[in-house]
């Protein structure tokens, strides 16, 4: 009996553990780009964009419009970051976008 009630308990709490990513709140941030990149296959024009990370997905929207996608990870680092940025490699593709007073980076895995 007391199997029984033990594993009704751990089984309610795989269930909860497993819902809570769901109720987490989708980051969003206006990002400036200064130059043309690339995210994923599309072509970002320098301008003003907004940012929107769930989960592992990453969408760039211009106007209300999305214009990009693509999946990446979190990652910490050892110093949070004084502003926001971009990393861009040298052939255009956004690499990895950091956050002002944060130590974690999104990091895109195209």
């Amino acid at each position: 009996m007391k199997n029984s009630s033990f594993f009704r308990c751990v089984a309610l709490l795989a269930v909860i553990a497993l819902a809570v990513p769901v109720f987490a709140k989708p980051f969003s941030k206006n990002i400036n780009l200064a130059q043309a990149a690339k995210l994923g296959k599309a072509e970002l024009q320098a301008g003003e964009y907004r940012l929107l990370i769930d989960g592992n997905k990453a969408t760039v929207q211009k106007g209300g419009k999305v214009v990009a996608e693509s999946e990446g990870r979190w990652e910490d680092r050892s110093a949070k970051s004084s502003y926001d940025s971009l990393l861009i490699s040298e052939n255009g593709q956004v690499k990895e976008v950091r956050f002002s007073g944060q130590s974690r980076v999104f990091v895109f895995s195209e």
